[in-house]
């Protein structure tokens, strides 16, 4: 490595953790785990993002409480015994020369839904009910997250309280289960978010009203989290830099916010967007290619904080113009890490950094390099061939 390399493959140090490149696997829900437990299917698929190159890699949206899950088989940090299966996913990681980081979440009204591929709509009182961690959807007002969706129990003084010590009790869970770094996850319309947007924050105490009373909870947890996890790890904090309702949460609160979470100590911004309601697929802006680096951008130099991009980031070179235009510090990948895991080696060629491969895993790499010579040559006699039956 060396500063002559393009920013992609520059290391970033954050805090005394110092990721090898700019690129990080973003949450992804599998709905595979049992009780909350990782199963092989996590070590299979976020095993495959370390061997794949990535400088982070974030695990899915992970329950602080069993009644604030999105689905029935979300990972969870709420039990001591979530931890031992989901150190051996991190350990795996730290293995392969990768870091590795948890995303803690309570999806708050918009608790209870089914899998994207049964449909993705909200469970029913009595399916709630049964299932052997019952879901309790809590709001800061009673008004549900969107057709189909029962409406929230508002939350009092002691629910918040609890609510607060779940992320700090899964905190040091994450520490124990040897994380590299933790993110909150303040955006897609779950708990912490409704509490942001004044279109499901209708409180008139502290908790409400205006935007520094909405943004309390937020900084509650921010703060208290910061102060249970080690000083030596950092802390990101993912936002919807807007919330798609009319007259909602907007990217001027985005860079407040942003700029009172920098000063508690949250070292990276995931700048997403969207999700206050249940009309998920209605879209707040268009997606094209980068369509959230603009959020990403706008808070990185107004609030003064390091940003991580997401959304539609899909080859090497659009990736290291987002760096390289200072839109962002990090960039992250989902959906097109599920098409390609090995994005970040094959980044890596395409920018001219690793043409021995010796950035793969090495059981990889050595076959990769063994094959190379042949295939160059392979390659130049089907040209030829090609260039000589078309004279």
């Amino acid at each position: 490595m060396t500063t002559t390399d393009p920013m992609l493959f520059q290391p970033l140090k954050l805090r005394e953790l110092v990721l090898k490149n700019r690129i990080v696997i973003s949450p992804m829900c599998q709905h595979a785990a049992d009780a909350g437990c990782a199963t092989p299917w996590h070590m299979v698929h976020i095993g495959k993002f370390a061997l794949g190159g990535a400088g982070l890699i974030l695990t899915e949206s992970t329950a602080v409480d069993p009644r604030g899950r999105i689905g029935t088989a979300d990972l969870g940090l709420w039990d001591d015994r979530q931890i031992e299966p989901l150190k051996a996913v991190v350990d795996f990681v730290h293995s392969n020369d990768g870091a590795i980081g948890v995303q803690l979440a309570h999806a708050g009204r918009k608790s209870g839904s089914q899998p994207l591929w049964e449909g993705g709509a909200a469970l029913g009182d009595e399916e709630m009910r049964a299932d052997a961690e019952p879901w309790q959807r809590l709001g800061p007002s009673a008004l549900a997250a969107g057709p189909g969706w029962t409406a929230p129990r508002a939350m009092d003084a002691q629910d918040i309280e609890d609510v607060i010590q779940r992320f700090v009790d899964a905190t040091v869970r994450a520490d124990k289960v040897g994380f590299d770094a933790v993110e909150l996850h303040f955006g897609h319309g779950y708990l912490v978010a409704s509490f942001l947007s004044p279109n499901s924050n209708h409180r008139d105490d502290e908790w409400g009203g205006s935007l520094a009373g909405r943004m309390r909870l937020a900084l509650e947890v921010a703060s208290r989290v910061r102060d249970a996890w080690p000083a030596n790890k950092p802390l990101f904090c993912r936002l919807s830099a807007v919330d798609g309702s009319v007259d909602g949460w907007s990217l001027d609160d985005s860079v407040v916010l942003a700029r009172e979470l920098a000063h508690l100590g949250v070292d990276v911004i995931d700048c997403s967007s969207g999700g206050l309601t249940e009309e998920t697929r209605a879209l707040p802006v268009p997606r094209g290619l980068g369509f959230q680096v603009p959020f990403s951008e706008r808070i990185r130099h107004e609030a003064n904080v390091r940003t991580q991009a997401v959304g539609m980031i899909v080859d090497a070179s659009q990736a290291e113009a987002v760096l390289q235009e200072g839109k962002a510090d990090l960039v992250a990948l989902g959906r097109e890490a599920l098409f390609d895991p090995y994005w970040a080696h094959h980044a890596a060629t395409a920018l001219g950094v690793d043409p021995k491969y010796q950035r793969w895993p090495v059981r990889h790499g050595v076959w990769l390099a063994k094959r190379a010579p042949g295939l160059a040559r392979a390659r130049e006699q089907a040209t030829e061939k090609q260039t000589s039956s078309s004279n």
